[in-house]
C-alpha cells in the first residue's frame, strides 16, 4: 500500500460541511464517520477529515486554535481536473453545497486553467486543469 494523505480540516457546523463535501462528489467513508467527524474520499489514498471545531482542537498543543473563516490561510488545498470543464464543474458544485467562489476561473498560462473555492468553514480549495501539452512542457 502506498503513501495516503489525509487533509484534517476544522468546522463549526459539520452537517452544513458534509453538505458541501458530498455536492463536490467526494464519497463518504462511513467507517470513519460518526457525530465528531467526517471522511470523504477524493481518491483511493486521499481523504478528508473534516472535524467538530472542538474535536479538531483536541488533537492541537501548545495553545494552537484551529483556524476558521477570513483573513489567515495556513493552506491552499489543491486537486486536479481531468478536464478545463470539470474546472467549471467543481466550482458550480461547490456553489450549490454552500460553497463560494475565493478565486474566479481563469487562465494564468497557455494550458492551464485554474479556479478556487471556499467550503462553508472558508478553506480553500484550488482546481486545476492543465493541457497535455503544458504537462510535457512546463517550461513554455
Amino acid at each position: 500500500m502506498g503513501q495516503m494523505i489525509f487533509v484534517n480540516l476544522p468546522t463549526a457546523d459539520l452537517a452544513r460541511a458534509d453538505k458541501f463535501y458530498e455536492a463536490l462528489g467526494f464519497t463518504k467513508n462511513s467507517t470513519f464517520s460518526d457525530e465528531n467527524a467526517t471522511s470523504w474520499i477524493i481518491d483511493e489514498n486521499i481523504f478528508v477529515m473534516v472535524l467538530r471545531q472542538e474535536f479538531f482542537s483536541s488533537f492541537l498543543v501548545n495553545g494552537d486554535q484551529p483556524a476558521l473563516g477570513n483573513g489567515v490561510r495556513e493552506t491552499l488545498n489543491a486537486i486536479s481536473a481531468e478536464t478545463r470543464e470539470g474546472v467549471d464543474d467543481f466550482v458550480a458544485r461547490a456553489e450549490a453545497g454552500g460553497g463560494n467562489v475565493y478565486r474566479p476561473a481563469d487562465e494564468p498560462f497557455p494550458g492551464m486553467y485554474q479556479a478556487a473555492v471556499q467550503d462553508p468553514d472558508g478553506h480553500v480549495w484550488e482546481i486545476a486543469w492543465m493541457s497535455p501539452e503544458a504537462m510535457e512542457n512546463p517550461a513554455g
